[in-house]
This record gives C-alpha cells, sequence and structure tokens, in this order.
C-alpha cells in the first residue's frame, strides 16, 4: 500500500497549476466584466484541479500497465514502481472524475446543461490520453489536447460560468495559457524522450526530435508575451504580466542548451512558477 506521500507525489503536483491558472484568469476576465460570481468560480477550480489529478492517475494507471514507465525518470510513478496496485490507482482515477463531474453538474444546473457536454469530452480526453486501445498521447496529440482543454475551455468556460457571456478578451486570454500549459508537457517530453521512443510511445517530442522540441518549448514560453502586448492595446493592465517575463529565462536555457534526464526534473517545477506568476498578474491586469 503507498503511503499519503507517495500518493501525493504521484498525483504530481508540479503539473497542478495547468488546472488552476486558467481558472484564476477567466475568473480575472469576469471581474473585468464586473460579473464575478466566487462560488461558482471555486466549483470550476473544483473541477479543474480534481479532474487535473484524476488525469495524472489515470496517465499512471494506463502508462503502468503497459509497461511504459518501468525506466521513466521524474516524478514517481505508482503503478510503475510497484509501490501501488494498478486497480487502486485506476480506482484513484475514476474517484476524481466522479467527484469532477458532480462539481461540473452543478455549474451546469445553474448555466446550461450544454456544459455537461464539454465535460463529457473533457473526461473522454482525460481517460484516452493514454487508456485505451489506441490512446492519442501515443500519437503525437498531447499537445493540441493540452492547448484545447487547459488553454480555451478551461478559460472560455470560467468566463462563461460566471457572465453566461463569451466575450473575445475570454478568447484572446485563453490562447497564452494554453501555450503555457503546453511549455509544461513539452518539458516533460523531452526528458522522456529516450524511453518513450524505446517503448513506442510517439509523443509530439519523439516525432520531432530532441532539438525541434526544445525550440518548441522556447516558443510556447515567448508567445503568450507576445499575446499580452495584444491584449494590451484594448486591456493596457494586461501589460503587468510581462513582470514575469524574468521567471521565463531559467527554464528555457537549461532545455535550450540541452539538460537532460535528471537535469530536466526543475524545468517543471519552474515552468509551474511562471504559469502561476503570469496567470496572476494577467487576470490582475484583466480585472482592472
Amino acid at each position: 500500500m503507498a503511503t499519503l506521500s507517495q500518493w501525493v507525489a504521484g498525483s504530481r503536483p508540479r503539473t497542478l497549476p495547468t488546472s488552476l491558472v486558467p481558472v484564476v484568469v477567466g475568473t480575472g476576465v469576469a471581474l473585468g466584466a464586473g460579473h464575478a460570481v466566487w462560488w461558482r468560480a471555486v466549483l470550476a477550480a473544483v473541477v479543474a484541479l480534481i479532474l487535473q489529478i484524476g488525469v495524472n492517475f489515470s496517465n499512471d494507471y494506463s502508462d503502468g500497465v503497459r509497461g511504459t514507465d518501468e525506466d521513466r525518470v521524474g516524478p514517481l510513478r505508482l503503478v510503475g514502481s510497484g509501490v501501488a496496485k494498478p486497480k487502486q490507482v485506476l480506482a484513484a482515477a475514476l474517484g476524481c472524475f466522479a467527484v469532477a463531474a458532480v462539481a461540473g453538474l452543478v455549474l451546469a444546473a445553474v448555466t446550461t446543461w450544454w456544459l455537461l457536454l464539454v465535460g463529457a469530452f473533457a473526461i473522454l480526453a482525460a481517460w484516452f490520453y493514454t487508456g485505451g486501445k489506441t490512446p492519442y498521447g501515443y500519437r503525437a496529440l498531447g499537445e493540441v489536447s493540452v492547448f484545447v482543454f487547459f488553454g480555451l475551455v478551461a478559460v472560455v468556460g470560467t468566463v462563461y460560468v460566471q457572465t453566461e457571456t463569451l466575450p473575445a478578451e475570454a478568447w484572446a486570454a485563453a490562447v497564452p495559457i494554453g501555450l503555457l500549459a503546453c511549455a509544461l508537457l513539452v518539458a516533460n517530453n523531452v526528458r522522456d524522450i529516450p524511453t518513450d521512443e524505446v517503448s513506442g510511445k510517439r509523443t509530439l517530442a519523439v516525432v520531432l526530435g530532441d532539438r525541434n522540441t526544445r525550440v518548441l518549448y522556447a516558443i510556447c514560453t515567448a508567445l503568450p508575451f507576445l499575446f499580452v502586448v495584444a491584449l494590451a492595446i484594448s486591456h493596457p493592465w494586461a501589460l503587468l504580466a510581462l513582470l514575469s517575463a524574468p521567471l521565463s529565462v531559467p527554464p528555457t536555457q537549461k532545455i535550450l542548451q540541452g539538460a537532460n534526464g535528471p537535469f530536466l526534473i526543475p524545468v517543471l517545477g519552474e515552468t509551474g512558477r511562471l504559469q502561476i506568476a503570469y496567470g496572476v498578474l494577467l487576470a490582475v491586469g484583466l480585472a482592472l
């Protein structure tokens, strides 16, 4: 039986900013529009956070039973390391999906029932990322899914459940948030290229190769700051997000200078801190 600390490590806490930052930014947009509803924002955060933890447990289970995680460098894998049985990790993943679904059901009940369809697609995307017979995460589509669900859907959805509108600012803010979420996945996958190639897991990093994947990471961390400049045309305070730019330098340097294996692990934490700082500052700017 895995210990509590092992379960926490297995939830991959360094990836959790990916779920919460979009909710913060979406709430900033809602505040700027004068229609923030805090209890709905909290429920949106619950959906996003628990769904992310469910995704992490689901990936741990699916990769573990396939043997993909046996020689993986990085955070603890519960199944791959043998500290938890596959059925226990599967139960944890399904339990997280159920909690997220209940919270989403409440939001759908007070807004519109078509949100149930969005939620269903999100849960299916979470499972089939590495689950099922033909997981799309093994077909170089992981970054596309992350951009859509942790960028567009999460930010715009958070705005919608509070304002019941789909303003242009929500879509414009969702793009850079999606790019930073992709940066986290790219950093993870560039580290795992050697083991993924051996196990037959064709991530986008495996398809692009080591050098091109590192360039992709730099693009994902640089473009968000260009979007801030564009957003500033109508929302000048959005320029506050530029204050987070120095945080993009250390992880990008490590990536571009060829850090490998365990030396890439700190990049995940640094990318997470960049996400948090950028998201909070952008949210404040859009709220003002």
